[in-house]
């Protein structure tokens, strides 16, 4: 039923949708404070340099583009390629094409930020590498194979969190192609993990991006995005780190990354995914 519920609202233009987000918004923030006091302590210790007036607009405008984000999402899953790159604009595609054209494989992280539906989207519609990303299957058979067959739309595979290191090690050898991940979510508490300060906080962060390009000897590009305006965005790819891997130091990458990710957050706290839990756990005193 929510396949195809969501199969529906695709068929109609996006501006038509967008009412449908401020209902989200109106009752997520409003009526039902969903997570508000998570959200409102996150902010308050992760940007202590704003006024308290600052923060509570922070979280509130957070609230507002998630509800737009779920209605730009559910549109993306049914517009075509040229649809979505009319509203994601690539400003330096040459970096990814440079790689393409050498037939190497390279490494793409983003974090919670803006819109990383689109972002998978588009980059399968603009590029003609084949992009792999990582994602956790819904608990919804129906819907999660709908999404599965709507990601996949351009070439690109979305591959279930736990069966990536299998699907990894069956292509490495083949044919080029990108790897999206994205590598801002806070690890499990068995899993092996990375700490450093991140929003001037202790904050864990997945290693397995910086395993993945040792593995296969690929770049690894940061894709930056910004809002432009309700539903347009811009994109930049930034390199993070390059081959041979011999002179940078094991997890560097995710330092990098982190500080990166904490670079964009400043400049636009609003566009950040606050409403994940980030902080789930304390770092443990013998880390």
């Amino acid at each position: 039923m929510s396949a195809l519920f969501f199969r529906f609202l695709a068929l109609f233009p996006l501006p038509a949708l967008y009412p449908w987000g401020w209902c989200a918004y109106v009752i997520g923030y409003h009526i039902l404070r969903w997570r508000r006091d998570q959200v409102e302590h996150d902010v308050a210790v992760s940007l202590p340099a704003l006024s308290k007036a600052e923060r509570a607009e922070v979280v509130r405008q957070s609230y507002r583009r998630v509800g737009d984000l779920l209605m730009e999402m559910i549109w993306g899953f049914g517009a075509s390629g040229p649809a979505l790159v009319r509203r994601v604009a690539f400003e330096n595609s040459e970096v990814v094409e440079r790689y393409e054209a050498e037939g190497k494989s390279v490494v793409l992280l983003t974090p919670h930020y803006c819109n990383w539906e689109w972002l998978y989207l588009a980059g399968g519609a603009r590029f003609g590498l084949p992009i792999d990303t990582v994602y956790q299957p819904h608990r919804i058979k129906s819907l999660d194979r709908y999404l599965v067959a709507s990601r996949s739309r351009f070439g690109g595979r979305p591959i279930p969190r736990k069966e990536f290191i299998y699907e990894l090690l069956k292509t490495a050898a083949g044919a080029p192609r990108g790897y999206s991940l994205i590598a801002d979510q806070m690890p499990k508490r068995h899993e092996r993990k990375y700490w450093t300060r991140f929003l001037g906080r202790d904050t864990a962060f997945y290693i397995g991006a910086d395993q993945i390009a040792r593995y296969l000897d690929a770049p690894v590009v940061y894709v930056a995005m910004r809002r432009v305006r309700r539903g347009y965005y811009s994109v930049r790819f930034e390199m993070l780190a390059e081959p041979p891997y011999d002179a940078v130091g094991h997890e560097e990458i995710m330092e990098r990354f982190a500080r990166r990710t904490e670079q964009a957050c400043l400049e636009s706290p609003a566009d950040f995914l606050w409403l994940q839990k980030r902080w789930k756990y304390p770092r443990p005193a013998e880390e």
